[in-house]
């Protein structure tokens, strides 16, 4: 009997492994197509890729109507698609993912950055975490939940953009230009939140709901140069260096809201030890002590309670034998939200103390501001999470860099970045060399957010 009931078992699983295998192969098979396009910027592939994805949606039974392949220029083109629901009187969920990747060369990387790759446990690829896992999950989603025939209570409307590392103004003319497109009670955006592992254990979980303002400077030293074979004390390079040393050694102060104290509230929760009881310190007095341990303790907790600033690029002479008459730097600001851009540049001013250099804003910042922590949205994530992964804590996050949310939160469409791909803590290569994202992590966000979808949109029990 029990080798019968056995049998039986089998029998009726196996339709749903083959299921769970064909999904997990589709997941791929599109990840594999994303990475394998180059967009950078300098590529300006976007409008390719955007057709192989509007192709694979037509195919999967979407309607060519319900498929819009628009942009502010013919070198951008983004891609909204709408999957329908029943008639509800709700506006749509938006769903966000971004196509653009930050260029990167063959030479700093292990193999080339543009050819998928699956390497002991992890995909590799330039996008992988940033952010077309995120895109691939969307598109694997809605052709899963087309095929199965799926109505959600409201449209989902699906929009992936193909700018968002440089200028967003593909997301910007899309909420400015075609609102019609994209309109929404709120937005689930894929860059951005999710979970954190410490030594591979889950430790939290992370819905985005505020981000740090982006502004860049230019750091400029000008002088008469001369015959490098005459050197004299007053050399633009070394004026520039020294005032780059200043400011690598310079911290701004703390600088905590809503947002990010209730980060440092939350986590307290999953942490132990000294972290556990700095982190309520700085929470709740802003206690400098604690806030140093965090800082050196970990990157990312130093940038979420303060507004940080770094050099990312140098240029400097003109000639072998010459003395240099110019030397800048690129230096790149993300700003707590309520931190005014003139206070940062007066503390930069003061920080470099040398009137020789210059220092020009390149662009104006954009604030955005923080989304409200709505229960209709997050108590389904916060059961989810807890069904997925037990007793780790839903965190709400202050984003420190900026995505494409900015935009659509200022165009009054709450935003909440719900990635749910773990990533160990400090280890985050988005940007970076040998960028990666986990097979487990990944197969296992694109199921969550199948079951997110369908838990915010299907009706409620009876």
């Amino acid at each position: 009997m029990r080798l019968l009931l056995g049998l039986l078992g089998l029998v009726l699983t196996a339709p749903l492994l083959a299921q769970d295998s064909a999904q997990r192969r589709l997941e791929r098979d599109i990840f594999r197509e994303l990475i394998e396009v180059n967009t950078s910027d300098s590529a300006g592939n976007t409008p390719i890729l955007s057709a192989k994805i509007a192709d694979r949606l037509k195919a999967a039974g979407f309607d060519a109507a319900d498929i819009a392949v628009v942009g502010h220029s013919p070198r951008y083109h983004n891609v909204v698609a709408r999957l329908r629901g029943r008639p509800s009187g709700k506006k749509p969920i938006l769903l966000m993912a971004h196509l653009d990747v930050v260029d990167a060369r063959r030479e700093d990387w292990s193999f080339e950055p543009y050819q998928f790759r699956e390497l002991e446990g992890y995909y590799y690829g330039r996008g992988t975490s940033d952010n077309k896992a995120g895109a691939s999950v969307l598109i694997a989603n809605f052709v899963r939940l087309k095929k199965e025939g799926y109505q959600p209570d409201r449209d989902l409307i699906m929009v992936l953009t193909a700018d968002e590392e440089t200028s967003g103004d593909a997301i910007k003319w899309l909420v400015q230009q075609r609102r019609d497109l994209v309109d929404a009670e709120y937005a689930l955006n894929t860059d951005a939140g999710g979970g954190a592992y410490q030594n591979g254990k889950p430790l939290a979980f992370a819905v985005q709901a505020s981000e740090k303002m982006f502004l860049t400077y230019l750091f400029e030293v000008r002088n008469k140069g001369g015959h490098s074979s005459l050197p004299v004390p007053d050399n633009a390079i070394y004026r520039l260096s020294r005032a780059l040393d200043r400011l690598g050694r310079f911290t701004f102060p703390v600088r905590l809201n809503e947002v990010s104290r209730g980060y440092f509230l939350k986590s307290a929760e999953a942490e132990k030890g000294q972290t556990a009881a700095d982190m309520r310190a700085l929470a709740l007095r802003g206690d400098p002590v604690a806030a140093r341990r965090l800082s050196a303790q970990s990157p990312y907790f130093n940038s979420v309670m303060r507004t940080t600033c770094v050099a990312t690029r140098l240029y400097g002479g003109h000639a072998d034998n010459a003395l240099p008459q110019l030397a800048r730097a690129v230096v790149n600001c993300r700003l707590a939200p309520d931190d005014p851009p003139d206070s940062v540049r007066a503390t930069l001013r003061r920080v470099v103390a040398d009137t020789a250099i210059t220092i020009q804003q390149q662009e104006p910042p954009v604030p955005s501001p923080p989304s409200p922590l709505r229960p209709d949205v997050l108590k389904p994530i916060e059961a989810l999470v807890q069904a997925t992964w037990p007793g780790i804590p839903v965190i709400p996050e202050m984003s420190t860099g900026a995505t494409d949310g900015l935009h659509v939160r200022n165009a009054g469409i709450p935003v909440y970045g719900v990635s749910a791909i773990f990533e160990e803590l400090n280890d985050t290569r988005a940007h970076g060399r040998d960028e990666r994202v986990g097979v487990k992590e990944f197969h296992a966000a694109s199921t969550f957010w199948y079951q997110m979808l369908k838990a915010l949109t299907s009706p409620p029990k009876a």
